[in-house]
Parts: C-alpha cells; sequence; structure tokens
C-alpha cells in the first residue's frame, strides 16, 4: 500500500507498527470506531480502558480513561483531525474538541487500513514534536503495547 494519506513518516521523530492481519478492513474501523468496541481492545492488557467517547468528525472529541491493575487512571482528551471512512483515522492529544490548544500533548497518531491479500495491511504511526519524545515513547514499550493492542483488536474483530 502506498500511503496517499496526510500522515508523513520521519523516522527520525515517528513510530510505525505496520502488519497485514486475517480480519477485513470494515472490522478493524468497526473496532477503532466503535467505543463499545474501542474499549474491549485499545489497552494491552492488564491495563484496560474503562472509557471511550469518540465524535468521529474532524474536530471532534477522542477520549479514553486507561486504568491499570492497581488503580491508577489515565485520562486523555484529544481531538479527531482526520477520517475516511474504512480506511484513514488520525487524532492528537495536542488539541482538545474544536480544535482548542491544550498546552500539553505528546502526540499525534494515525491509522491506516487498506484491503490486502490475507485481509488488512494495518499501519499504525505515532509521531512525536522531537526525538526525545520519539525515545519516551518507544521507552514506554511502543512496539510491545501498539503491537499486543493489535492482536486484541484482531481477536475481537473475528468474532464481529
Amino acid at each position: 500500500m502506498t500511503d496517499t494519506h496526510a500522515t508523513v513518516f520521519d523516522a527520525s521523530l515517528d513510530l510505525e507498527l505496520k502488519r497485514e492481519v486475517e480480519v477485513p478492513p470494515r472490522l478493524i474501523w468497526r473496532a477503532w470506531t466503535e467505543p463499545k468496541l474501542l474499549m474491549q481492545w485499545f489497552t494491552p492488557a492488564p491495563l484496560r480502558t474503562t472509557a471511550c467517547e469518540l465524535d468521529l468528525r474532524p474536530g471532534g472529541k477522542f477520549r479514553t480513561v486507561m486504568e491499570g491493575p492497581d488503580g491508577e487512571k489515565h485520562d486523555s482528551t484529544g481531538c479527531v483531525l482526520a477520517v475516511i471512512p474504512e480506511s484513514y483515522l488520525a487524532f492528537t492529544d495536542a488539541l482538545g474538541p474544536g480544535y482548542r490548544p491544550l498546552g500539553s500533548g505528546f502526540m499525534s497518531a494515525s491509522v491506516s487500513i487498506a484491503p490486502s491479500p490475507k485481509g488488512t495491511l494495518y499501519i499504525a504511526r505515532a509521531l512525536h514534536k522531537d526525538a526525545g519524545d520519539k525515545k519516551k515513547h518507544e521507552d514506554m514499550g511502543f512496539h510491545q503495547g501498539w503491537g499486543t493492542a493489535l492482536d486484541q483488536l484482531v481477536a475481537l474483530a473475528r468474532t464481529l
């Protein structure tokens, strides 16, 4: 797949998870865009997503609450940047709903999905403002965490 969407990958600043999975794009899309489904896979176990609000339009709210096994919570509210149904979703934690600057934020992210011979070519990207934030995210376990979450998404999608 040639990435024809707005997200441009810069290896010095960004992280990428690219994998072909054996479920159709429409099910991957549902898992990303239906809050009740997203809550079931979005956070790698033993963490869990306990709340999700998603206004699926540019400028809309993208909020998740993640909870750890010891009860610690991380409430993240961001903004949807772009939506191409069943193909592309981009969001950020640097902006709130309505593109309102938050004064904080760690990354912007995108998910591209496209039909492939096996099912779906899935490309998730996390974009960072500098190499330090990229390294911090990598050290937090980006590849393992986002990979585990994708495995959980695929397992859920197979039941839909």
